[in-house]
């Protein structure tokens, strides 16, 4: 069975509905052979990420970057499943990993550039190949974010199914 392995930070209503949004996609009775673990993102450990076939990852963007908590997943998980660094200390390479995919969701009150950057910048360092075009979500999270997260979460998960 494949392992589906969704990262979040979810503090906010906001986050909260993006989370429930992207874990139905990813749950439905439609897909098979998928085992979707939900993990907050304090929690996560790099035995998680070494067992799992493919990533979601949620977070809100704070003052222009990733929330803290998905920092530190990445902080402490990067050089225990392979992430590569340059010379000047920079992510570099592939990180020797298979190319495993991931899709990502945002949440902002007026700007995800930033936070969608330095996910990003992370992740091409492991080695992860984008499966989904980011979902950004501005302001008050409404049916349509909703939606496109929940296919986020559907698509990724029906990569992994068998």
């Amino acid at each position: 069975m494949s392992r589906l392995l969704l990262v979040h930070h979810s503090p906010t209503r906001s986050m909260q509905a993006l989370l429930e949004s992207v874990l139905a996609g990813a749950r439905d009775d439609q897909i098979e052979g998928v085992e979707v673990v939900k993990r907050p993102a304090l929690e996560a450990t790099a035995e998680d990420v070494l067992a799992a076939d493919g990533y979601l990852l949620g977070t809100p963007a704070n003052f222009g970057y990733m929330s803290g908590a998905l920092k530190h997943f990445f902080d402490s998980t990067f050089l225990h499943v392979g992430g590569a660094l340059g010379e000047d200390g920079q992510g570099s390479g592939d990180g020797g990993q298979v190319k495993k995919p991931f899709g990502l969701y945002v949440h902002g009150r007026y700007d995800t550039t930033g936070a969608v950057r330095s996910v990003h910048g992370i992740v091409s360092a492991l080695g992860w190949r984008q499966a989904f075009d980011d979902v950004e979500v501005m302001g008050e999270v409404d049916d349509a974010a909703r939606g496109r997260v929940q296919e986020l979460g559907a698509t990724l998960a029906a990569l992994l199914s068998p």
